[in-house]
């Protein structure tokens, strides 16, 4: 089997490819229609890339688990990088971990904890006083972090530096 990590960015490269080919698709279509099916089509684009980083992470969880056999992947992830001096990493590491619990809870610690740092973060939160990320954007869906293709791909470049630096990549028969 090959190993998570680069399975998680040729499926990142793949998903985005085939969203854009869609959302390509979608948008000349657009240019001659406005039906409804066509905005719930941008929409659908938007909410499988969300789908995906949610996706990602659950499942980089269970390969730290099952690798490091341990019971809370992240929490033993993190302490790790912190043990190997990868703070910074470890750092970026965790507010994506928050951000994909917003994605997947809403409002909560993870999203209080996101807001106070959210101009320095390589992503965007919506802020308690916005409705919108790009108002007037069709496509726009419901969630209080922006999942764009850059925040995509650097779920699964972070998902890779960690597993490098957490050395899983080749233990137990990967």
């Amino acid at each position: 089997m090959h190993e998570f990590c680069e399975l998680v960015q040729h499926t990142t490269a793949f998903t985005l490819n085939a969203l854009e080919a869609a959302w390509q698709a979608t948008t000349d279509e657009l240019q001659g229609s406005a039906e409804t099916r066509l905005v719930k089509a941008l929409q659908m684009v938007q909410l499988q890339k969300a789908i995906s980083a949610v996706g990602m992470f659950a499942m980089f969880d269970a390969e730290i688990q099952e690798r490091l056999q341990c019971k809370d992947g992240f929490s033993e992830a993190n302490q790790r990088l912190d043990a190997a001096g990868k703070g910074e990493l470890r750092d970026l590491f965790v507010k994506l971990q928050q951000a994909v619990n917003v994605l997947k809870h809403g409002r909560g610690r993870s999203y209080d904890a996101l807001v106070a740092v959210a101009p320095k973060l390589p992503f965007r939160v919506k802020l308690p006083d916005e409705a919108f990320f790009n108002e007037g954007d069709v496509s726009e869906i419901s969630t209080l972090v922006e999942v764009d293709d850059k925040f995509v791909l650097l779920c699964a470049d972070v998902i890779s530096q960690v597993s490098s630096a957490l050395n899983i990549n080749n233990q137990n028969g990967a």
